[in-house]
């Protein structure tokens, strides 16, 4: 019984040993899959941003304004985050990737005047702090005992909240209320990266017996669009904050 015993827990232990390894490596997918998608996204705004010719197929060189073209790409990135979801299933785990990472060179579309409306000394002050904050935020999503399931609910109404209000915004053009939405949006996905982290670990978690080297392959796909979502939208907000404006 004794060495019964003994070969049972060894066995637990290759198991759970086994599923850490795994964890680590799903990890290292997600976070190199949102990091090569920050890349395309911060090249392809840059490349834009700086060539007067190019913004101007998208905005109003001088008053940063858009045209028909810029509100297709202002609200594109949104749209294909709601496709990417209704057609993950269908897609291979190769092609969700490459779905991301158009989606990636969208959204730098969508935010090539940055680097016209702000200084590139402050652009990259901003993108340090939210890479800081980001960090700090998404350890603490991975290593704690807390179940923080319990967030989702309210910081998803929190993000409805914050897209009408920007809608509404964009005809009233107020200034304190893109301040007030600024520093609610900076909190709200202050948590949703802590509470991105814990749930694309816990997914993992839940998964890891299965064997399911496809889905998983996608989830990591998934985990690092949230991820995604949830810097660059940190990374803007806390740019209207504290951006010094050309």
């Amino acid at each position: 019984m004794a060495d019964f015993n003994t070969i049972r827990t060894s066995a637990a232990g290759a198991r759970a040993a086994q599923i850490d390894e795994g964890l680590r490596a799903h990890m290292n997918k997600v976070y190199g899959t949102m990091s090569v998608g920050m890349l395309i996204t911060f090249a392809v705004a840059w490349a834009v941003g700086s060539n007067p010719a190019l913004l101007g197929v998208f905005r109003d060189p001088v008053t940063l304004s858009p045209n028909i073209l810029g509100w297709i790409v202002m609200f594109a990135p949104l749209i294909m985050v709601f496709a990417f979801g209704a057609a993950l299933n269908k897609l291979s785990a190769a092609g969700a990737q490459l779905f991301f990472y158009v989606f990636a060179a969208v959204m730098g579309l969508s935010l090539s005047w940055i680097f016209v409306a702000f200084t590139g000394f402050s652009i990259a002050q901003v993108f340090l702090i939210t890479s800081i904050a980001f960090a700090g935020l998404s350890l603490y999503g991975y290593t704690t005992k807390k179940d923080i399931s319990g967030w989702g609910t309210f910081l998803i109404m929190g993000v409805i909240g914050l897209i009408v209000a920007m809608i509404v915004n964009i005809f009233l053009q107020s200034p304190a209320i893109m301040f007030a939405i600024s520093i609610l949006g900076v909190l709200i996905f202050a948590g949703l990266t802590a509470y991105d982290t814990q749930k694309i670990k816990s997914t993992y978690l839940e998964h890891a017996h299965s064997g399911d080297s496809e889905w998983l392959g996608k989830a990591a796909i998934m985990g690092a669009l949230n991820l995604y979502l949830d810097f660059i939208n940190m990374f803007m907000f806390l740019l209207q904050l504290f951006g010094n404006r050309e």
